[in-house]
């Protein structure tokens, strides 16, 4: 090894004990303090809104753990080449580890809520990185005279002193990051929330609405496969005794309720259809669920709505922000403030305690969770989260549909074949799905799918198309919905931004 690249190691290690003192530190002083979460937010927070669409179609709910190893690789690389440069007269690696000392307390005291307290791990986590360095890089393991020929290996002697720090900082990260974890973990709480008599409850689900011989989605979406994308690179955890929702702005009098507050409401149960307005055609950031709550309007409705508010700015206790417009809260669709997820307390990483599900808009617009915050007020006045980044204000879900069988590029056996898929236009419900088959010679007419029942116009609908494989060769899928309005899923391609993708989805395929 050379002298640099010894240096470039002793950089990683001391990075590594910085990154692992303050995580360990962090437990315990608060969630607040830490400064891995604090960072990555931050660099979410700044990523340009076309580059955050491009991660999130290139990794789908994979994004954050991607960003995390990215910040870390990032910090490695930097460490590594500013510390082979490390030396008494320009200590440049103990200069980098203090920058990044620095931008990660900016990062801790920009979160809302945070004190001076709450820097102390990343501070003390930045001078143990400086003095693993300075140690490392002053020559005290070679510099020691050797006895004899035979004597250890000065140059081994420090590679494994180095490795001790890398191995010790990374435990050291890893035991802070399980500590948090458990320490701040509402799992506990939500174990014991036993979710409210349902006074409201939904219609029961005919067997009917999934279509039989051919493998689709189920058409109530499991908790444990439900999408899910948000700008939250740490879960949230906030219990009900702590979670409240303050009720602001435009209103004739303000509110705040605690969990407890909501006994008063009547509790609806009804079944809806979320979609990410990221969501590619044919993608699959989409779910349908029972949800559990209480009607927003009824909670509006007790602080009085201005007539000329137009928009509820919702804000989660992480800080995003969403835009609602006040009609889609307070008309009949019922959106409701959500505390249960088929059957059960929301899923932590889906809200819990509390949530917004309003039918009929992506939920970059409406789908905030754990939401603590309404503040009534008009669209010229306020933006939100992503409105900022170039989306559209409002986000009223298009007419789309989507083939699931088959897949691209599967072998499909000569004779009778089923194949099938899912299309929603939520709010308008879907009356008509249409089906093409191009033939070799590129050729096909449209004919109609047979439909699952319909179960309400807030949900999905799940299609199906039986079909005589006769030619063999290659063969391409192509599916179109039309809504309850009548309006027929356009063919005209747009990219997610700024309010959701349009187009047919196909799929080729060839018959064996």
């Amino acid at each position: 090894m050379t002298a640099r690249s010894t240096k470039a190691m002793g950089g990683i290690a001391a990075a590594a004990v910085a990154l692992g003192v303050t995580q360990l530190l962090a437990v315990f002083v608060g969630p607040q303090a830490d400064a891995r979460t604090a960072v990555g937010s931050a660099v979410i927070d700044l990523t340009p809104g076309p580059v955050k669409e491009w991660a999130i179609q290139t990794f789908g709910m994979a994004d954050k753990l991607v960003l995390a190893m990215l910040v870390l690789a990032v910090i490695a690389v930097v460490a590594a080449a500013t510390a082979a440069f490390e030396s008494k007269r320009v200590p440049l690696g103990s200069i980098a580890i203090l920058t990044a000392g620095v931008a990660g307390c900016a990062a801790v005291l920009s979160r809302a809520g945070a004190t001076l307290l709450d820097i102390v791990p990343t501070v003390v986590g930045a001078v143990c990185g400086v003095a693993v360095l300075r140690l490392l890089v002053s020559g005290r393991f070679t510099d020691a005279p050797q006895p004899t020929d035979d004597g250890p290996d000065r140059g081994r002697r420090l590679s494994l002193v180095t490795l001790g720090f890398l191995g010790a900082g990374a435990l050291t990260g890893v035991g802070g990051a399980v500590l948090s974890r458990l320490t701040s973990s509402v799992s506990g709480d939500r174990n014991a929330f036993a979710l409210p008599a349902i006074d409201v409850t939904a219609p029961p689900v005919p067997a009917t609405v999934q279509p039989k011989g051919v493998a689709l989605p189920s058409f109530v979406t499991s908790n444990a496969d439900f999408y899910r994308i948000d700008t939250a690179l740490s879960v949230p955890q906030l219990s009900r005794e702590n979670w409240q929702l303050r009720i602001h702005g435009m209103v004739d009098r303000e509110i705040t309720l605690r969990f407890g507050d909501l006994k008063r409401f009547e509790v609806v149960e009804k079944m809806v259809t979320l979609t990410c307005v990221s969501n590619p055609v044919g993608g699959d950031l989409i779910g349908n669920a029972a949800w559990t709550g209480y009607r927003v309007r009824d909670l509006l409705a007790e602080a009085g709505i201005h007539r000329d508010a137009d928009m509820v700015l919702s804000m989660s206790i992480d800080g995003f922000t969403a835009g609602t417009p006040v009609d889609a809260l307070v008309d009949q669709r019922d959106a409701l403030l959500a505390v249960g997820m088929n059957g059960e307390p929301l899923p932590t990483d889906h809200g819990y305690p509390a949530r917004l599900v309003v039918p009929g808009l992506y939920g970059y617009v409406s789908a905030t969770k754990w939401v603590v915050d309404l503040e009534v007020t008009r669209f010229d006045r306020a933006e939100a989260y992503w409105t900022r980044l170039g989306w559209s204000a409002r986000g009223p879900i298009k007419t789309e549909s989507r083939i699931d069988v088959p897949r691209s590029g599967q072998d499909v056996p000569r004779g009778p074949v089923t194949f099938g898929g899912v299309a929603w236009a939520q709010n308008r419900g879907v009356r008509d799905v249409e089906v093409r088959i191009d033939r070799p010679d590129g050729q096909g007419d449209w004919q109609r799918a047979d439909l699952g029942a319909a179960y309400s116009n807030d949900t999905w609908r799940l299609w199906s198309f039986p079909w005589q494989a006769t030619e063999s060769g290659p063969h391409t899928i192509t599916v179109r919905a039309t809504d309850n309005t009548g309006a027929v899923q356009t063919a005209e391609v747009a990219a997610p931004v700024p309010d959701g993708a349009t187009g047919w989805h196909s799929v080729d395929f060839t018959v064996a």
